[in-house]
Formats: C-alpha cells, sequence, structure tokens
C-alpha cells in the first residue's frame, strides 16, 4: 500500500522514508550577512589591525634614521620619552583635549537634539545644517576655524563691535588653545551625536512623559527622572566614541596649532608625528603604543560603567 500527499512522507510495505526537512533561511541570511561586511573587516584587518601588530616590537627597539641596527632597548624609549617630559606632557594634553572635546559635544549635541526632536521641514532642515560639518574632513574643518578665530578673524570682529579695538589671538595663547582646537573638535562631530540623541528621544514613549506630566514634573524634572534615563544606550554611545575619537586626535590639532603655541597642544598622535619628522621611529612608535594603552585604560571601564547604568 502507498499513501502520499503534498505534505505527508512517502510510506511503502518495504519501508519508510521522511520527505526531507525544509532548511530554514537563518543560516543563509548569516552567511549573506557575512559576505556583506567581509570587505570592511579586509580593510580593518589591512589598514589597522596589521599595522598595528608590526608596529608593537618596532615600540621597543632602537630603531632610527640614523643607524642601520635595529635593537631590542625594553621599555627604554618610553623611559626616554618620560623623562624628557614628551609623554606626560603629552598625555596630559590629550586627556584634556578628549575631556573638553567629548564634554563640549555632548552637552550641545543633547540641547540641539531637545530642540530638533519633533519631525519637520524646519526641523530637517537645520538636521541637516549641523550634520554639514561631519561631511568635512578635518583638516578642512581645521584650517576654516583656523581663518575664524584669527585675529583678524570673524570672532574678534564681532567681539570689537562691543568691545572696540579688541584683538585676541585664540590659537596663540596657550591659555585659550587647547580649548580652542577641542571645541573644533566637537563642532565637527556634533552632527552624528544629534542624530543619535534624537534616535533615542523618538524612542521614548510619549505616554511616560504624558504620566510624568499629570503627576506634577515640570520640564526639568520630566528630562531628569524619564528621558534621561531611558538616554543612557544613546550616552553610552556617544560618550565613548567621542572621547575615543578625541584621544586620537591629530587632524585638527595639526591643522590649526601644529602643536603650538609651545607644547600646550602636543597630543600624543602629534608627538608621535613629531618624533617620526626627527626620525626617532622607535620613539614614535611607543608613542603610538602609548595611545592605544591610553584608549584601553579609559575606554574599557567606562564602557563596562555606562553599560551597568543602562542595566540599572
Amino acid at each position: 500500500m502507498v499513501i502520499s500527499s503534498s505534505t505527508a512522507p512517502v510510506v511503502t510495505g518495504t519501508g519508510s522514508r521522511r520527505a526531507p526537512a525544509r532548511r530554514g533561511p537563518s543560516r543563509l541570511l548569516r552567511t549573506r550577512w557575512f559576505w556583506f561586511a567581509a570587505p570592511s573587516l579586509v580593510l580593518v584587518l589591512v589598514f589597522f589591525v596589521v599595522p598595528f601588530v608590526l608596529n608593537v616590537p618596532f615600540a621597543f627597539s632602537s630603531w632610527s634614521g640614523y643607524t642601520d641596527v635595529i635593537s631590542f632597548v625594553g621599555i627604554d624609549n618610553f623611559a626616554v620619552m618620560w623623562e624628557r617630559g614628551i609623554l606626560p606632557n603629552a598625555l596630559l594634553v590629550t586627556v584634556i583635549y578628549a575631556v573638553i572635546a567629548m564634554t563640549v559635544q555632548n552637552v550641545v549635541s543633547i540641547s540641539l537634539a531637545l530642540a530638533l526632536r519633533d519631525t519637520n521641514r524646519v526641523n530637517s532642515f537645520f538636521r541637516s545644517v549641523f550634520f554639514l560639518p561631519v561631511l568635512f574632513s578635518p583638516l578642512a574643518a581645521g584650517y576654516i576655524w583656523r581663518a575664524i578665530v584669527s585675529s583678524d578673524g570673524p570672532v574678534n570682529s564681532v567681539i570689537g563691535w562691543f568691545s572696540p579695538g579688541f584683538d585676541f589671538a585664540w590659537l596663540g595663547n596657550p591659555a585659550t588653545a587647547l580649548f580652542t582646537v577641542a571645541f573644533v573638535d566637537a563642532w565637527k562631530w556634533c552632527g552624528i551625536a544629534t542624530l543619535v540623541y534624537i534616535a533615542g528621544l523618538n524612542s521614548i514613549p510619549q505616554s511616560m512623559l504624558e504620566a510624568a506630566s499629570l503627576d506634577g514634573a515640570g520640564a526639568w524634572q520630566r528630562f531628569w527622572r524619564v528621558v534621561f534615563p531611558l538616554l543612557a544606550p544613546a550616552f553610552t554611545f556617544n560618550i565613548v566614541t567621542t572621547l575615543i575619537g578625541a584621544l586620537s586626535a591629530y587632524d585638527v590639532v595639526a591643522s590649526t596649532t601644529g602643536g603650538g603655541p609651545g607644547i600646550s597642544t602636543v597630543t600624543l598622535n602629534m608627538a608621535a608625528v613629531q618624533q617620526f619628522g626627527l626620525s626617532y621611529f622607535g620613539t614614535a612608535s611607543s608613542l603610538n603604543l602609548s595611545v592605544t594603552v591610553l584608549v584601553v585604560v579609559i575606554a574599557v571601564p567606562l564602557v563596562a560603567w555606562l553599560r551597568k547604568r543602562e542595566v540599572a
């Protein structure tokens, strides 16, 4: 006897054979997504991972342009940079720069996001305007602001309307140069952080805000008690990315101050480039490695703390 149908397995008198199970699409989809991501993975591997791994041994070598002998020197490169004051100054400048840039960028971005939260034509226009600097190269942004804050630039001219004869070198004064460059960095990347905060704000249920209003909560209480806690994932992303980006700063500094005046804006990457320019490749590699160590030491605990805050 044979029993068959379009959905049932085939059964015969001599045995039975199950119909082949239909394979789910999940494995195929995962394979497809892998191949979509493969080009990016290859680029990261070739242009970041491999150069970084190859650079690590040179950080502990005596490699320079003044001798053809490369020998292992342990941590001597780091010791020399520390004794000369280059490493501690660059560490301090980099951390201060990163904190200023991160703070300014996130404060401005959350303010813009609250103002541009609603989707309409006017807000869409201003979202595009504030995102425009992201499309500029960091070098171009630095050169633009170098002209804006120059002694005869628009900033001094506007202040001169209220204080005739005002003349101040924003990038030529050690007290203001670092803050000015960090502000340029924050201005450059504010657009991305603003969009992230807008997405976070729009994901908050309106019913929760209405319930808080009915309970008598004011605008500040609604923000601090409802909006701020629910924006935790957005804060995690923006704080970590802005801080890591600022710790790796070079382009904006190079195009505005070049590390000056004096050594007031010499970040770790700027100090590494200066060492390369002097043909001290071993010490330059040690400074580059210091950037990576600094990012890991600061970013990993920060991410863990912020993620814990999300859960709480």
